[in-house]
């Protein structure tokens, strides 16, 4: 039988950047809300749903950068629940890719308190979407792996040479997040289980006005972050299906510009 819970609480995912993408679920929430609990890499157009008497409160969270720490977030969360508000926590992306939102539902559980969310556009897909490329493809790519290039302290993190082993075996397209600041050991890695002229993506701040994208090899993909100077927020993806990108060539020597 599942637990009574008296009071709820919303984690809206607001997509990647472009405020277009939000869905409609998502400006319902956002509009309904009395407090609004903001990350960082949300856009401010979203917060144009917001209602003009809800509270907004500006709680960072963005890779690389000092954050707001997440108990302090959990305690606002929970506070202005339990004080009657109808609270909306504003996420980048999608809550459950990467978003903490995991986490946080456990905290609010543990409070009495029960959880709605909305899912959001998550920038590994929104990314090479806007490069005309797709995540899968069936002659090229059999599925998708989403992770992490950031690994928790005290975690030894991801596997590099053991993931790309089985994204050539299984033929699986690596979508790679918070993996600028590591990335010379992630391609190290990635290097050693699949061949130097796989295809790679890096989209900076995808769906945004201010995007920027290049398109490499494996071989090739610290040079062209380096000389691009491709920082935070980027995702990388790593497969066949970047062939599908619009800028692509037939085969590419050096790192190439999308158009």
């Amino acid at each position: 039988m599942s637990p009574h819970f008296a009071y709820r609480c919303t984690l809206v995912g607001a997509g990647p950047g472009d405020p277009e993408l939000l869905t409609l679920k998502a400006v319902k929430a956002i509009a309904s809300a009395t407090v609004l609990l903001v990350d960082d890499l949300v856009n401010d157009a979203v917060l144009s749903h917001a209602s003009p008497t809800a509270r907004i409160v500006h709680v960072g969270k963005r890779g690389g950068c000092q954050s707001t720490p997440q108990g302090f977030i959990d305690k606002l969360m929970i506070n202005a629940v339990h004080e009657g508000e109808r609270v909306v926590r504003l996420k980048g992306g999608d809550p459950f890719i990467f978003g903490r939102g995991g986490e946080e539902v456990e905290h609010l559980r543990q409070a009495g308190i029960d959880v709605d969310v909305v899912n959001g556009i998550t920038s590994g897909l929104a990314g090479l979407s806007s490069l005309g490329a797709p995540l899968t493809h069936r002659e090229h790519a059999h599925g998708v792996v989403f992770v992490t290039g950031h690994a928790k302290p005290g975690d030894s993190g991801t596997d590099w040479p053991q993931l790309a082993a089985t994204a050539r075996q299984a033929k699986l397209t690596l979508v790679i997040y918070m993996g600028v600041s590591s990335l010379e050991h992630i391609g190290q890695g990635l290097l050693s289980g699949l061949p130097a002229q796989t295809p790679v993506a890096v989209v900076q701040n995808a769906s945004l006005p201010t995007q920027r994208e290049a398109l490499t090899t494996l071989g090739e993909l610290v040079h062209t972050v380096q000389r691009e100077q491709l920082e935070s927020p980027s995702i990388i993806v790593v497969g066949d299906v970047v062939q599908g990108a619009r800028a692509w060539t037939a085969q590419p020597q050096t790192a190439q510009k999308a158009a």
